[in-house]
């Protein structure tokens, strides 16, 4: 985190939000298992197979990161759609 509670992602230019997206997805093609903890839900869900969401420091939605990105209450709540 910064020191101002961002998390990393937050704090880079879109173009290096892309290369770290890149980055994680070529890892986890690897077979390598990561563990991603980010406010952007979108970026997330896209590259993540499954996800945990949190509000207030409880899991409110849990599920293959594909059906939390289809699913209507998580699109209005944390995709602004």
């Amino acid at each position: 985190m910064t020191e101002n509670g961002c998390q990393v992602i937050c704090a880079l230019a879109p173009k290096l939000v892309a290369q770290v997206a890149d980055l994680i997805q070529t890892i986890r093609a690897r077979g390598i298992t990561v563990l991603l903890v980010e406010q952007n839900a979108r970026l997330a869900l896209q590259i993540s197979d499954r996800a945990y969401v949190l509000q207030t420091g409880r899991v409110v939605f849990e599920g293959r990161s594909a059906d939390l990105l289809d699913d209507p209450t998580v699109q209005r709540a944390y995709l602004g759609l």
